[in-house]
């Protein structure tokens, strides 16, 4: 396994799921991170589990000012940001008949612009050092979409696009990888209203991979030579049709 001790990395949406798994499993590689979310009893509980050196901020990526503050602590108390991780995400599925505007300008505030609000908390800081990695998790609804999943599915085309677009302007100095996850066990879908689309949704979870599969991902685009830039993965269970 890969020694990160010399990495300093952000993990937004650390608290659970994805984020926490990622968050283990990097620091037991020696990485200093920085962890964001809402809950900062979960974050707090979680940095006393991890190895190495952990600091922790409560976080929301909707708000431009907290996930500057981020990335803030990381050199404050790091001196650098090497990697940041993209995680926060939410996906409260709906038909476009219901009209649940308020869940999907949710989706639009913290799946795109808390990605956009990453990048650019960061982006100065990264320039200067001249290298830097930034990890967007996207989904497989960002390659298809499926009924009650229109919004999210757009949402992660979005952060699909804009990784791209990312890596051509940022070629010399910035590495960008998107990780495109199946069902995988989190918290996502609990934010599901609509008991039909819960009900299917679940159905389709009941083979979800666990969440370490995102997080060996993670490691493995992390940890390839400088200049080898490993830009987009899918990560599906065996059994997933879509």
């Amino acid at each position: 396994m890969a020694d990160l001790s010399d990495k300093t990395i952000i993990i937004t949406g650390a608290s659970s799921g994805l984020g926490a798994a990622m968050a283990r499993l990097l620091s037991a590689q020696g990485a200093n991170l920085i962890l964001g979310a809402r809950r900062l009893d979960n974050l707090k509980t979680l940095k006393s589990e991890l190895p190495s050196s952990a600091e922790v901020m409560a976080c929301d990526v909707t708000k431009e000012e907290d996930v500057n503050q981020l990335a803030q602590l990381a050199l404050d108390t790091f001196g650098r940001i090497d990697v940041l991780i993209n995680n926060a995400g939410v996906m409260p599925l709906s038909f476009f008949a219901e009209k649940k505007l308020d869940e999907w300008n949710r989706m639009i505030d913290v799946n795109i612009r808390g990605v956009l609000h990453g990048i650019a908390a960061v982006m100065d800081t990264m320039q200067t050092q001249k290298s830097g990695h930034i990890i967007n998790i996207a989904s497989v609804a960002g390659h298809v979409v499926t009924p009650s999943a229109g919004v999210y599915s757009a949402t992660k085309y979005a952060v699909r696009a804009i990784s791209e677009g990312l890596r051509q302007e940022s070629r010399g100095y910035l590495r960008t990888t998107i990780i495109s996850p199946g069902a995988v066990t989190s918290e996502l879908t609990q934010s599901i209203s609509n008991e039909k689309i819960a009900q299917g949704i679940n159905k389709l979870y009941e083979d979800a991979i666990d969440a370490n599969a995102i997080a060996r991902s993670v490691l493995y685009a992390i940890e390839q030579p400088s200049d080898v830039d490993v830009n987009e993965i899918i990560v599906r269970p065996t059994k997933q049709a879509l």
